[in-house]
């Protein structure tokens, strides 16, 4: 009887040797049949690469007084000093709180509204009419917040805006929505909805047309109401998309919509209108402390990692699947 010890390793060893070959014949196989794809894929790849990825080697200057003249290397170090001049700013707790202000408002206002038109969407059985909805709430998703803002002057405007002479017609006083800190909030959110909702319900309405459309016709023989059809199978067929979308905005919940707020505010409204990204553009871009706007835009890069990974995994248990 053979005992020797090497003939084991040796099978085990072939065996191995004959997995590597399969996996990559199988791996070139895949490549030469989907090379289109793979193709298509380098353009984002090398967008995230030169635009995301590359840019972090010089996130060290938060931990510097960056001098242009010295660059990333030889400017000196100075530890946290950047992250504390933040956090004891006059302005951090006024900054954050207008900033999870507005991106809870837009999140718990707009996912619920997008859900809503899109179950109205699908529900509908005029197609001619479902197509004039779709088009008119699309489209302000196109037009860049430039453009909004003219619209919303010629709605807001004190002296000749349309609302305001609707209030003066009726014997009101005119109001300065977009210089008010009382209503400029209002108008941030609301002109966020307007703008965005329509393009948001696409993903929902595709989530729809993808549940087995046997599930209605069963619970319509068995004397469902469309109501009833739509609380027990259009909404948790398409919880697990809600969850994902949550959770992916509840990771960029610091970023309150720069160019909006940027292109909407005013002096009169700093104290409700300043957001993070606003005051970075002054302090950092303006008065030229680059590595104070690195060590901002550091400090929402963890926390809004942070906030992915919690939020990813409420979404698994709460909707029963996740994005990773």
């Amino acid at each position: 009887m053979d005992t020797s010890p090497t003939s084991p390793p040796a099978s085990a060893a072939a065996r191995w040797k004959s997995f590597g070959s399969r996996e990559r014949e199988n791996l070139r196989k895949s490549l030469r049949k989907y090379r289109w794809l793979y193709i298509m894929l380098i353009p984002p790849l090398a967008y995230f690469v030169v635009f995301q990825y590359v840019p972090l080697w010089n996130a060290q200057i938060a931990f510097k007084d960056f001098r242009p003249l010295l660059g990333v290397w030889g400017s000196p170090f100075t530890g946290f000093d950047h992250f504390i001049t933040f956090f004891h700013s006059y302005y951090f707790s006024e900054l954050i709180s207008n900033t999870l202000i507005f991106s809870f408002l837009k999140l718990f206002v707009g996912i619920p509204l997008a859900v809503i038109l899109a179950l109205a969407l699908y529900e509908t059985m005029f197609l001619r009419f479902r197509t004039i909805v779709q088009t008119i709430a699309y489209l302000p998703h196109f037009l860049s917040w430039v453009i909004m803002f003219g619209v919303l002057l010629m709605l807001l405007s004190p002296g000749e805006g349309l609302i305001n002479a609707v209030i003066k017609a009726n014997g009101g006083r005119p109001i300065a929505f977009l210089t008010s800190p009382e209503w400029f909030r209002f108008v941030v959110v609301a002109s966020d909805i307007w703008k965005e909702t329509g393009w948001s319900t696409i993903i929902y309405l595709a989530a729809l047309m993808a549940i087995d459309p046997t599930l209605y016709e069963a619970a319509a023989v068995d004397g469902a109401s469309r109501f009833h059809r739509i609380w027990y199978i259009s909404l948790p067929g398409i919880l697990p998309v809600v969850a994902v979308i949550t959770m992916l905005r509840l990771g960029h919940i610091l970023n309150a919509g720069f160019n909006q707020i940027f292109i909407l505010y005013s002096l009169p409204v700093y104290s409700v209108g300043d957001i993070i990204d606003t005051w970075v553009y002054r302090q950092g871009i303006l008065e030229f402390q680059f590595s104070l706007a690195t060590a901002v835009g550091l400090f929402k890069g963890v926390i809004g990692l942070i906030l992915v990974v919690v939020s990813n995994r409420l979404a698994r248990r709460i909707g029963g699947a996740g994005l990773y």
